[in-house]
């Protein structure tokens, strides 16, 4: 036991200052380390980057420091720290491979927070999915559909394909086609679609309506009708504007023909 205690206690004065630098290193670099996750979080603040990323960045640098510092502290103590970093290498590898799907929906999370497609609030089309966004996160984003479903999509499936938002504009066009007969006058139907399109104080006059004749169809004259609204009521006066067009055509007697083919009949005696 007295030798036990005398080894001990020899060991201890041997290492003794190794162990002390050691303990420093460590207070030292953690105290550095959040130093610069401050730092970062700060910059990225000022930026207007999404605080998610600044947190989640922050964390990683965080992390990333304290192996370097735990690293740093072990050769201090006289321990082989190479092989340690070839094998932290080779499991990183390892963990790499396993997790490449959640790794490339985490880089896709990071590209939607940094660049900004979309944000909570906007409807839009990705991913093969239109909805409302609700939530973005690092790894997915949630939609809620029009009819009120939860979609949860991977980040990845987001950024792989293209991202329409229809709410990113403040105005839309609409885009409308009204058919009237052949035997209708033309220039009365421009008219009456005139007329609806001003009597509707939801359409901008800035850019202005335009209507024009489309096509010469099959069954129908077909006049283009496309309108400028506000995103927000683009709905409302697509709606209305269906609504309106068939009750004034139909007070002004103009005919909505439906597609239609003439048949001829021959009889042959024999």
């Amino acid at each position: 036991m007295n030798n036990f205690l005398a080894y001990l206690e020899q060991t201890v004065r041997l290492y003794a200052m190794d162990i002390v630098l050691a303990i420093v290193i460590v207070i030292l670099g953690r105290w550095v380390a959040k130093a610069v996750v401050k730092l970062v979080e700060r910059i990225m603040t000022k930026r207007e980057i999404d605080p998610m990323l600044g947190r989640f960045a922050g964390s990683l640098v965080f992390a990333l420091l304290m192996a370097v510092v735990i690293i740093a502290a072990l050769g201090q103590l006289g321990i082989e720290t190479t092989s340690l970093v070839a094998i932290v290498g080779a499991a990183g590898l390892a963990i790499g491979l396993a997790l490449q799907g959640s790794l490339a929906n985490l880089a896709a999370g990071v590209m939607l927070i940094v660049f900004r497609p979309f944000k909570a609030g906007e409807y839009v089309e990705a991913g093969g999915v239109s909805g409302t966004v609700n939530t973005i996160s690092i790894f997915h984003t949630t939609l809620i559909t029009p009819d009120n479903k939860r979609v949860i999509l991977p980040n990845a499936q987001i950024t792989s394909d293209s991202i329409t938002n229809y709410t990113a504009e403040d105005r839309r066009r609409i885009d409308m086609v009204f058919g009237i007969g052949y035997g209708d006058d033309i220039k009365r139907a421009k008219e009456v679609i005139d007329a609806v399109l001003s009597e509707d104080e939801r359409i901008l006059k800035d850019p202005a309506p335009t209507v024009g004749i489309m096509e010469l169809g099959s069954s129908s004259v077909d006049f283009v009708v496309r309108p400028w609204v506000r995103t927000s009521d683009y709905w409302s006066v697509f709606f209305s504007l269906n609504e309106q067009m068939k009750l004034r055509f139909d007070a002004e007697g103009i005919s909505i023909p439906f597609p239609q083919r003439d048949v001829h009949l021959y009889q042959h005696t024999g």
